[in-house]
């Protein structure tokens, strides 16, 4: 049975290893040359996709990489390297694009794609922590990572290595993504589910249009307003004027002002004149923000004309129940 842990002790131990890593990092930053800035061209140039492997720990941190770039807007997907010599080799192609991954650069796995690479003359960027190890000797681009303590005492725990590799990696995705000028709204069709999704909806892709959207003429008596009302279940409906445009609205609170003598009133006369509107393209989030401020349920969607056509209406349900919060 082994001592209770001193808290003090495991405070001390954590600061050191996000200090040393935190060290590591600025030391890369530093340490990017001329070799980061032609890693980032020989991917622009690229036809294909970018093949990227690692074994170990590296492997999770090619993983990653793969996934970062393929959701930035540069096709890219992981390769094993061990599966890579039992037929996953052929997943690489003329016009690909080759970065692996590996801290001492002599990784045994990664030898069968590293000859691969320089046999069908696919480029290959190598990243490893030895200047003169086979993967950066052999690569048409080599990224030297700085020369950095792991963060363990034993210095044999890949901590420090890999972190900068993740740092490197995200760098080269960030690099290649603004080059591009990668939009939010190519983010989103990569990310169309997920936190990442709602919060990149747009009020055209959740709002009810067309026959759902609760609308009558300025001069319709309110009984039959009333009927519109309830049919299309928002608890509002719009009032427009002869060229279609959106005059005002009718709420509960106006019923509840003109109680007296409503139902022979023309819905002109009982809606809140100006409401609040918003256009397709604007994000979810700006729609939902707007609704709680005014401490409203629905906004009505208007063509981004100027013209004030309603083309639709979103209620503070939809932005909920996709994810929008």
């Amino acid at each position: 049975m082994t001592d209770a842990p001193d808290p003090d002790t495991l405070l001390t131990t954590g600061r050191r290893v996000v200090r040393r890593e935190a060290e590591a990092l600025a030391l890369l930053a530093d340490a990017l040359g001329p070799t980061f800035a032609e890693a980032v061209s020989l991917i622009l140039q690229a036809h294909g996709r970018v093949i990227v492997s690692g074994m170990g720990k590296s492997g999770h941190i090619a993983r990653k990489l793969a996934a970062t770039l393929a959701s930035t807007g540069t096709p890219a997907h992981f390769v094993h390297p061990a599966e890579a010599s039992h037929g996953d080799l052929g997943m690489m192609a003329t016009g690909d694009v080759a970065l692996l991954l590996s801290n001492s650069g002599e990784t045994p796995e990664l030898a069968d794609m590293i000859a691969y690479t320089r046999r069908f003359h696919i480029p290959l960027i190598g990243i490893a922590g030895r200047a003169s190890s086979t993967l950066l000797t052999r690569s048409d681009v080599a990224i030297l990572l700085p020369n950095a303590p792991e963060a363990c005492e034993t210095g044999i725990v890949p901590t420090t290595s890999t972190t900068m590799t993740l740092a490197l990696g995200d760098a080269l995705a960030v690099a290649l993504m603004e080059h591009r000028r990668f939009t939010p709204d190519k983010f989103r069709e990569f990310h169309p589910g997920g936190s990442l999704g709602a919060q990149l909806a747009r009020v055209g892709d959740l709002m009810h249009a067309e026959g759902s959207v609760p609308l009558v003429s300025r001069d319709t008596v309110m009984g039959d307003a009333l009927l519109v009302m309830t049919q299309k279940g928002f608890g509002v409906v719009g009032v427009t004027d002869d060229s279609g445009s959106l005059l005002g609205i009718v709420t509960d609170g106006d019923l509840r002002r003109h109680m007296q003598g409503l139902l022979e009133m023309t819905a002109e006369a009982v809606m809140t004149v100006a409401p609040r509107t918003i256009e397709p393209d604007a994000l979810a989030e700006e729609a939902l923000a707007e609704m709680n401020d005014r401490k409203i349920t629905c906004l009505f969607v208007v063509a981004p004309d100027g013209l004030g056509q309603p083309v639709g209406i979103l209620h503070i349900h939809d932005c909920l129940r996709a994810g929008i919060v």
